[in-house]
């Protein structure tokens, strides 16, 4: 079983969602970002992330033709944030679970190291994405590096991806199962066991003790 490293809060705080921030707050945020690709500039810190080369090959054989389906996610293009290269999500292959974060998102900051371990946990069974979303790409890569987050990540400053789901806040987890049906979950963040649970049922993946 994954080791859970929550510790719940009392009290309705325990169970709040961060809605994007104002545009006031995006630019102090993002203000290390360039409107350029990422990866642009030359002072940018390293990225702790993992290339995203293998997210169109599905993590397990198919049994049958369905890992050729395209996934059902927006047909978006987003860069992945390690090297830059465009990742075409219609092309992602399950079964995987996309997590939608940003570094400025408190639950974020507590569940992404879970779905690190869960990544860890189903090493070549399961896709685990992240997509930082809203973020700076500086205040993204220092808070992955103090947490030791290393799973494949896309970089959405423009929350495209939150917005063609229809999701207001963060975070956000797509559950995409072999054939490429997804389930968007977006309620209170999952805890270590709940994440087990929710991988299982929508992916088929179970997630060894």
């Amino acid at each position: 079983m994954i080791e859970s490293a929550r510790q719940r809060r009392a009290g309705p705080v325990s169970s709040a969602r961060w809605l994007v921030p104002s545009m006031t707050l995006v630019l102090a945020a993002s203000a290390a970002c360039t409107s350029g690709s990422p990866g642009s500039r030359s002072d940018e810190p390293a990225s702790p992330f993992a290339a995203c080369d293998a997210l169109t090959v599905a993590p397990t054989p198919a049994p049958d033709s369905s890992a050729a389906a395209a996934a059902d996610l927006p047909d978006l293009q987003l860069p992945c944030f390690t090297g830059g290269r465009q990742v075409r999500l219609t092309e992602l292959r399950g079964p995987a679970v996309i997590n939608l974060w940003a570094s400025w998102c408190d639950p974020c900051r507590a569940e992404l190291p879970a779905m690190q371990r869960l990544a860890d946990a189903t090493a070549g069974r399961l896709h685990v994405i992240g997509v930082d979303s809203y973020d700076s790409r500086d205040a993204a890569a220092s808070f992955a590096t103090d947490q030791r987050v290393t799973l494949p990540t896309l970089f959405d400053r423009d929350m495209r991806l939150m917005s063609a789901l229809g999701r207001p806040a963060v975070p956000v987890t797509v559950f995409l199962d072999a054939a490429g049906r997804r389930h968007v979950y977006d309620q209170v963040p999952p805890d270590d066991a709940q994440l087990a649970a929710l991988v299982g049922a929508h992916t088929g993946v179970t997630v060894q003790p």
